[in-house]
């Protein structure tokens, strides 16, 4: 069974129960980049989301609360947001309006979708549509990042897209292989606003082949491959970016071991730039002293090793220690990343068991 499918069975309830839900994250991330294309920085803080949850029946599932944000070294708090999420869960489908289930949980590709929005953008609010079959994975959504009112001296902003996978083995079988197709899409624009700038509509997607083999031996548990090819596309009026369209690809091996999982990433871009991906897999700069840098063609090795720390069924610790070396600065740099993540739930009571007084 999938993790979609574990994920789904756990937040499964009975009609009238009411629930207390606290979710935490605590990050820190330090990213020794000197570099032309990303900044070196720090990302140090913590999340809080305590939630009330109700089943008004057992397929649809209510949920609000409030977020908190604090970066650590800021004495005031980054965000405070109310957060609500209707999910209708029938059978493999699930619709989801409101706070939908954002960042990692789309399943993206890192140059496709930055690891970093977990830290930096934890909210979406939009649509979304899940497909949670034992073959097929499919996540078809859209993010409202920026309302857009009369006389608006700024553009609204909408994010979107489709991240699917494909299982073509059967249960039994040694290598386990999928197939994945992704695609995303921004729109800054709007009809309504006061400024003279042009619409601006890009596009990313990315098809690849991924395929695992669980291994008998008691340290290496398993070997994994997976490879994308990639692209990008302005479909804009007017063109604002230095590059109308771009390719890429991206070669990732990995070894799960009882240690650590060691992974091989090979990256090799041209003109190659996603709004929503991560800042390192760019052609076109994202630094503040050079922001009109940019590297044509692209070329990227990494080393990651990653760990997950299991300290009980609600919480969990990862470690990533991530090393790139950019082939045409010849330059070696880093990031380490240590994550806490905590989620529960409390059953409160169920109002569809109490009767009333008289009756």
């Amino acid at each position: 069974m999938d993790a979609d499918n574990v994920w789904r069975m756990k937040q499964e309830g009975h009609s009238g129960e009411l629930r207390l839900a606290i979710s935490s994250f605590t990050f820190f991330k330090d990213n020794e980049y000197f570099n032309k294309i990303v900044d070196g920085y720090t990302l140090f803080g913590t999340q809080l989301n305590p939630q009330l949850i109700y089943y008004p029946t057992k397929e649809l599932r209510l949920e609000a609360g409030i977020f908190l944000w604090k970066d650590f070294g800021n004495p005031e708090l980054k965000q405070i947001r109310l957060t609500y999420r209707a999910t209708w869960t029938k059978d493999k489908h699930q619709f989801i309006l409101g706070n939908i289930r954002a960042n990692l949980n789309h399943g993206y590709v890192e140059p496709l979708f930055n690891f970093e929005r977990v830290m930096l953008n934890p909210l979406e609010e939009g649509l979304q549509y899940r497909h949670l079959g034992n073959r097929l994975f499919l996540d078809v959504w859209v993010d409202w990042q920026r309302q857009q009112y009369r006389y608006s001296n700024y553009q609204e902003e909408i994010a979107g897209g489709l991240s699917s996978s494909y299982r073509l083995s059967d249960d039994y079988r040694e290598w386990q292989v999928k197939v994945p197709f992704q695609f995303t899409a921004t729109h800054h624009g709007g009809q309504i606003d006061t400024l003279n700038k042009p619409l601006q509509t890009l596009f990313n997607e990315a098809i690849g082949l991924e395929a695992r083999r669980a291994l008998a031996g008691s340290a290496v548990q398993a070997f994994r491959f997976n490879g994308y090819v990639l692209g990008f596309q302005d479909h804009s009026f007017a063109f604002q970016l230095p590059y109308k369209q771009g390719r890429a690809l991206y070669l990732n091996t990995t070894l799960e071991t009882r240690y650590a999982d060691v992974m091989l990433s090979y990256w090799r871009g041209q003109r190659f730039v996603a709004p929503l991906g991560g800042d390192l897999y760019q052609s076109v700069s994202r630094t503040v002293a050079d922001p009109g840098f940019t590297d044509k063609n692209r070329q990227l090795l990494f080393v990651r090793l990653l760990r997950d720390f299991r300290i009980a069924d609600a919480a969990a610790l990862t470690v990533r220690v991530e090393p790139v070396y950019d082939f045409n600065a010849q330059l070696l740099d880093f990031s380490l990343g240590v994550y806490l993540n905590f989620r529960q739930e409390w059953l409160l009571g169920n109002s569809g068991q109490r009767v009333r007084v008289g009756q």
